[in-house]
């Protein structure tokens, strides 16, 4: 990488570090006016960041570019100015009866400078939905966008030096190594959302400096509809929560279990659903296509690898532009395929047939833990099981995606689907230092336990080790 490049980052950061050290606490008033500039920054050039998202894309719908980034975006922003007053107060906490002169609370810092690396799946909702809690935290932000969508990015850049000063938030552009360089950075903190593999290089890079990271990464997020449930139902809310965005959602469902004697009802519902979704009279500008040529080759192998193996396979024939790939679902494939062991990110759907709950309870706990788990139940001891035995992210039960909306709860993974969580005051308490300070009152405690040792001393000791 260009030598210039690296010193250029270097500059920004030292200078977004120079101007928080002269306001290390943001009151109120100036963490609410970025917050706004956020909102402004989004929804005045609404028609901007659908265009150019759609160019890169090569075809997406504006409406989803409205729902999955705009809407969610202001919702966020709207939670956050509501409750920043009180997430800014401190915090009193208790204090255990030998030490009740002591008052204690927790006050929330800032951390500094915060690096943000976004995906291209979805890129204004990645860069300034956690931009929101960073700016609500006090802190000051860096932005690396993906080079995949050069028209966003470049929009991005070009807004948010509009509506922020450089010391403020800035946007860095660039490749693979620019995004090396950016994760080497020494910020006050990191947050990586996308694949695993590279969220292992980033947190690698990020262990040169001590940097904490918050890894959003993805995983095969399994729906599991239990027996209770009618298949119809479940079809239409995992055919939405599949087909969005076709299916370039890091919390898509990535694959289905479903009672086995239901399996091609289930089939034939999620084919109708599609169908139902996109009219060929609609033409094609409601479903996206697939960003690189790479990843349309990386589902036609494993598309092609299922058939070999003899694996059932059915498409819907809805309108898909250039570029695009008709939703796929594939029957009871084998567990050791591609489709099954790589997230599939794409409009590529496996049904998993099972023969009692406990046994696809069991394939969910086989695999490494995902990002997201959807349950379909109205069995409330089935849930409470579903729940008590599985390992994952986020969970919506009877629907797909809606947990990632829900703004007063935490959103993130485990183990390999990511590590650390954000949104709301969960995002605003992982962007901030959680300062404990315990304040003397009228008497110091500590005192009666100085030396030289005598019958209080040992009387307090007595009474601080008791069972």
């Amino acid at each position: 990488m260009d030598t210039a490049v690296t010193e250029t980052i270097e500059q920004i950061l030292k200078r977004q570090r120079d101007a928080f050290d002269c306001e290390p606490m943001p009151d109120h008033a100036t963490r609410r006016d970025r917050l706004d500039r956020i909102g402004r920054l989004a929804k005045a050039h609404a028609a901007e960041w659908c265009d150019a998202i759609s160019r890169d894309f090569g075809n997406r719908s504006r409406h989803e570019t409205l729902q999955l980034e705009i809407a969610p975006l202001m919702a966020s922003l709207r939670h956050a100015r509501w409750h920043l007053r009180g997430w800014m107060r401190p915090e009193r906490r208790s204090s255990s009866i030998e030490f009740l002169q002591i008052a204690n609370r927790v006050e929330y810092q800032p951390l500094g400078v915060v690096g943000i690396m976004v995906p291209w799946n979805y890129p204004l909702l990645l860069a300034l939905g956690p931009l929101v809690d960073v700016l609500a935290a006090g802190n000051r932000a860096m932005i690396k966008p993906s080079e995949l969508l050069p028209e966003s990015s470049a929009l991005l850049k070009r807004l948010v030096e509009r509506y922020f000063s450089l010391e403020e938030v800035a946007v860095v552009e660039g490749g693979v190594d620019v995004a090396a360089a950016f994760s080497a950075l020494p910020f006050d903190h990191l947050l990586f959302t996308g694949s695993t593999a590279v969220g292992r290089k980033v947190m690698a890079a990020a262990a040169q400096n001590l940097t904490p990271v918050t890894l959003e990464l993805g995983g095969k997020s399994p729906a599991l509809i239990a027996p209770d449930y009618p298949v119809e139902e479940a079809a239409r809310d995992i055919a939405f929560g599949k087909l969005m965005n076709a299916g370039q959602t890091c919390i898509a469902p990535d694959y289905v279990l479903v009672p086995r004697e239901k399996l091609d009802a289930l089939s034939q519902a999620l084919l109708a659903r599609f169908k139902s979704f996109y009219p060929r009279s609609g033409g094609t500008g409601d479903y996206s296509t697939l960003v690189g040529a790479r990843a349309l080759d990386r589902l036609t192998r494993g598309l092609d690898e299922c058939r070999a193996r003899g694996v059932s396979i059915v498409t819907s024939d809805i309108p898909v532009a250039a570029g695009g790939m008709q939703p796929a679902l594939v029957l009871d494939p084998p567990a050791d395929c591609l489709l099954m062991e790589e997230e599939i990110f794409g409009p590529v759907l496996p049904l998993v047939p099972y023969d009692t709950v406990e046994d696809a309870l069991r394939f969910i706990r086989q695999r490494p833990r995902p990002l997201a788990l959807y349950l379909f139940t109205r069995d409330n001891a089935l849930e409470r099981k579903a729940l008590a035995e599985t390992r994952s992210g986020n969970v919506t039960i009877n629907g797909t995606l809606l947990h990632i909306a829900q703004n007063d709860l935490p959103f993130g993974g485990v183990g390999p689907s990511g590590m650390g969580f954000y949104h709301g005051f969960d995002g605003f308490k992982r962007f901030s230092h959680a300062r404990g300070i315990a304040r003397v009152r009228l008497f110091n405690p500590a005192r009666l336990a100085m030396p030289p040792y005598g019958r209080i001393a040992a009387l307090l000791a007595r009474f601080m080790t008791r069972g």
